[in-house]
């Protein structure tokens, strides 16, 4: 990245990886539907009218189910993360859920890759003010795991350590320097051949990404929230903002 000129747009076929774009987390949720049958079953005429009448009336509740996530560190595995993270404890089942993820291997884990571990229901907080009871639901922020989500954390991430750039300005140099492949890597410009090739979706190259790595986020060049961060931290010390980056940089 330091050297005008010396970055292209990464060849399809020198990327080292695919990555299998999983939606939230590559898990699917599915709720059973269950049917009243047989001798226990209510029948029309032994339900008062009026309970009928209110049923009829009333929204089905849909519960606010979220994704909860992990980000794997350094010397984790999967027995250790779903023994800590998970309810069942079952590294087969942690790892059926994100094998998009983590990929043929369940002993490659890579630091920086983020894992659904399970699944909660957002929780309703109460206040009281004078007369008046105001319900709010106790929130915080989410991303999901995808180009979009990876942008915005970074913003985040930027906004809190007062570094410029927009999403605008991010997405249209990922889009030229990788296509959006976080794992994309550069083996063949003059980088490469110095021993330093410009890796992830902002093509970073290693000593580039440890000088401006900000705090909080991950030390893998791959993890994308890692790497945007850091290559907008770069092009902030050098053309201001990653908005003004328009080529190689």
């Amino acid at each position: 990245m330091p050297a005008r000129g010396k970055h292209r747009r990464p060849r399809t076929n020198h990327l080292t990886r695919g990555m299998v774009a999983a939606g939230t987390g590559g898990v699917a949720l599915a709720l059973p539907l269950v049917s009243a049958t047989g001798a226990h079953a209510a029948t029309q005429a032994s339900v008062p009218a009026q309970v009928t009448a209110a049923a009829k009336s009333a929204p089905a509740a849909v519960p606010d189910v979220k994704l909860v996530t992990y980000k794997v560190a350094a010397g984790d595995t999967l027995s250790k993360i779903a023994r800590e993270h998970t309810k069942d404890g079952s590294w087969q089942a942690l790892y059926k859920a994100n094998a998009a993820v983590i990929g043929s291997d369940p002993a490659a884990l890579r630091p920086g890759t983020t894992l659904t571990v399970g699944t909660k229901t957002s929780q309703t907080a109460t206040k009281s003010t004078g007369s008046t009871t105001e319900s709010a639901a106790a929130t915080s922020a989410t991303y999901t795991d995808d180009l979009d989500g990876w942008i915005k954390e970074s913003l985040d991430v930027m906004a809190k350590a007062g570094i410029p750039g927009s999403y605008d300005g991010i997405y249209r140099n990922i889009i030229r320097e990788s296509a959006g492949n976080p794992l994309a890597i550069n083996n063949w410009d003059s980088n490469a051949a110095a021993g330093t090739p410009s890796k992830g979706l902002l093509q970073v190259i290693d000593p580039t990404f440890a000088a401006y790595h900000v705090a909080g986020t991950s030390m893998d060049p791959y993890d994308p929230v890692a790497n945007i961060t850091a290559a907008c931290n770069y092009a902030a010390a050098k053309y201001g903002s990653i908005d003004n980056v328009n080529g190689a940089y």
